[in-house]
């Protein structure tokens, strides 16, 4: 197996590679590319999404500025995903984020991990595990995903986390490290189904 395919193994390999740095440049050029695009370009900073990322969904937006390791090369993306300004994926192995997930300023969404023995460590050796966010979620400002990690759909992740351990779907989590400390209840579902709807009258009343 070449370092290249050790990537998305599990194994720990070197990611000094020359096959692997010759790759990994050409998509942090195209990163750079459009973190300095106008955001009035929009057609153009979506077409070099497509080119980035693993995958896109429909309606995807990224602020700049954003940096990932492989300038989001392994990143999966569903449709209506925001993510704020500052972003940082380490996605030197894939990372799934589901439809209609919210990330806010200064994520970060890590994959990679290096051997706890200082003497391996020294020599540079990595290690990377998938990261997979369902659909419907909000990552507040400043959370950290680290490698390894799945949140369940529609989970609200609180501002300055440290996610450590899976997260289970319809819960709010918070904390460092992170613990889930309540489920999302129907009450607040039809609470906020009841503010939208308001807000629709309102709306039709000022017209």
């Amino acid at each position: 197996m070449t370092e290249r395919e050790k990537i998305h193994s599990g194994d720990i390999y070197w990611p000094s590679d020359e096959s692997i740095m010759t790759e990994q440049l050409g998509y942090l050029d195209l990163m750079d590319e459009y973190n300095r695009t106008p955001r009035r370009l929009q057609k153009e900073r979506g077409e070099m999404l497509k080119k980035l990322f693993a995958e896109v969904g429909e309606n995807c937006y990224i602020e700049s500025p954003y940096f990932a390791n492989w300038g989001g090369h392994h990143v999966h993306l569903g449709s209506n995903v925001y993510a704020n300004a500052g972003l940082k994926l380490v996605d030197d192995t894939h990372i799934y984020i589901g439809d209609c997930t919210m990330l806010g300023p200064n994520v970060t969404i890590a994959t990679a991990g290096h051997p706890i023995d200082p003497e391996l460590r020294a020599k540079g050796l990595q290690y990377n595990m998938p990261v997979r966010i369902g659909r419907n979620c909000w990552l507040g400002a400043g959370v950290i995903v680290m490698p390894g990690v799945t949140i369940g759909d529609n989970s609200v992740i609180g501002a300055g986390s440290v996610v450590t351990k899976d997260i289970p779907a319809n819960v709010v989590a918070v904390g460092n490290p992170c613990r889930v400390i309540r489920t999302i209840t129907q009450e607040e579902t039809d609470y906020w189904n009841h503010q939208l709807e308001l807000t629709h009258q309102l709306l039709k009343t000022s017209e």
